[in-house]
């Protein structure tokens, strides 16, 4: 391994043995799902499911299955604190056990963005419930929240005319808003994924990192990921096999690590 910001990475992060309080935080709202037989009615925009037949599903079950699992919670809460993320994105809601794990260090901040409203009102009591205050639950689909967040670069500046008529180029003050992490776990295709992370290329900063889901979901999903570890922008990518993780910054030379959780 070449790179000393991912050696530090690997082992101040990923293999970090530590018992971290917050740990129990994301067992107990788990737990509090996994007990809720409650049922709803899901609205799936991404690319399915593998493993329910039918639209109306149990929290327990959509938590058994859906959720992402501890050890995964427990890699995005230490990532966030060791990166020292603080204002972060998430595309997916589901039931919040992500957005538990992001927003699990107080002193970030968490946009979370899912599409089905039946979820959504599940996850928001549930992290009232936990009083995860630092967490924004925002509902509807992607692309159209999506547009509201990144600046298009045609918006950045407008001519308009002075006092004597004369055109003149104004700019506009609408700063881009930018994300220290993102987590993009939605629509497991792979053009939902390529169409997500070029709209949000223009919120990444140097030290940004995009964290993807399901990498090795299905063939397209793979494809997908071959594409983005090849964007010119893109300097280092690790594969943990389920999670993608995706660099850009620009003194490092382009390199590509598959390392294991």
């Amino acid at each position: 391994m070449h790179s000393p910001f991912v050696y530090d990475l690997v082992t101040n992060c990923f293999y970090d043995k530590r018992k971290y309080k917050e740990y129990k935080l994301l067992k107990q709202y788990r737990k509090d799902l996994l007990k809720n037989n409650t049922t709803i009615q899901v609205t799936d925009f991404g690319a399915g499911s593998r493993v329910f037949t039918s639209n109306k599903r149990t929290i327990s079950a959509i938590a058994k299955n859906v959720g992402i699992p501890k050890k995964r919670a427990r890699f995005l809460f230490r990532l966030i604190t060791y990166l020292d993320c603080k204002n972060n994105l998430e595309l997916g809601t589901s039931l919040g056990i992500g957005a538990a794990a992001l927003a699990a260090d107080k002193k970030s901040n968490l946009v979370s963005i899912e599409g089905c409203p039946q979820t959504a009102e599940v996850a928001r009591k549930q992290l009232k419930k936990f009083n995860i205050k630092n967490a924004n639950l925002i509902v509807g689909e992607f692309e159209e929240i999506l547009s509201k967040i990144v600046t298009q670069p045609e918006e950045k500046s407008k001519t308009s005319k002075d006092s004597q008529g004369h055109q003149q180029q104004t700019k506009n003050n609408k700063h881009q808003t930018t994300f220290d992490l993102i987590y993009f776990d939605g629509h497991h295709t792979k053009e939902a994924t390529l169409k997500y992370f070029q709209q949000l290329l223009p919120t990444a900063h140097n030290n940004s990192v995009f964290v993807l889901d399901d990498i090795h979901w299905s063939a397209e999903m793979e494809e997908a990921w071959e594409e983005i570890k090849a964007h010119p922008e893109v300097r280092v990518t690790i594969d943990t096999f389920f999670l993608g993780l995706v660099f850009f910054r620009k003194e490092q030379v382009k390199q590509h690590f598959t390392i294991r959780l």
